[in-house]
């Protein structure tokens, strides 16, 4: 079931995909228990220049992909390029298996979280986004994307509290805060 509210925010979710879904990187060891992540977000809380931030951003988004295992590693490109192409069946069946193997993989959930956004099954997308967040609370993606489903089933308090959360742990989330303008616009309009 498609609600016709998700069709502008689906093509938003899948622009985010495409610019946070990289590569797999050559390291041997990731995910978000990564010790090169403090680091990353001190300096994302630190710098002021886009262009450093966006680096930083992106590094971060690479080693949550990642993970020490070859078969986890598999099955995320897998559902990954699945989700790229379109094929959202095949991409929860990858990320399903993904979950199964690596309980403990945060980007696992999210992923597989995204996927049920984009099927519009938004309630499992939120336990997902719970999960994920149970296992990197600092993941501004999946706060972002959890902001969606609430602006999608008008719940405008919730998803501000989202992207507030996502902004206090990534403040260069610019469409973020014009996100929350949005939203205090549209409180303000069901208060009067």
């Amino acid at each position: 079931m498609r609600h016709a509210a998700l069709r502008p925010l689906t093509m938003v979710a899948t622009a985010l995909l495409v610019l946070c879904s990289t590569p797999m990187g050559s390291h041997a060891w990731a995910d978000q228990r990564d010790g090169r992540l403090d680091p990353l977000f001190e300096r994302l809380q630190e710098t002021s220049d886009p262009v450093d931030a966006a680096s930083i951003q992106q590094q971060i988004w690479q080693i949550w992909i990642e993970s020490d295992d070859a078969a986890s590693n598999q099955l995320m490109r897998r559902g990954m390029a699945a989700m790229a192409s379109g094929d959202p069946d095949s991409a929860l069946d990858a990320f399903d298996e993904l979950v199964s193997l690596a309980p403990d993989f945060a980007e696992a959930w999210n992923k597989r979280a995204t996927v049920y956004y984009l099927m519009g099954r938004l309630d499992e997308s939120v336990t997902d986004i719970q999960q994920t967040l149970e296992l990197e609370p600092r993941h501004f993606g999946a706060l972002s994307g959890l902001a969606l489903i609430y602006d999608a089933v008008d719940k405008p308090e919730a998803a501000l509290r989202s992207l507030e959360a996502a902004l206090e742990i990534n403040p260069h989330l610019h469409s973020s805060q014009e996100r929350i303008r949005s939203l205090r616009e549209k409180m303000k309009g069901t208060r009067t």
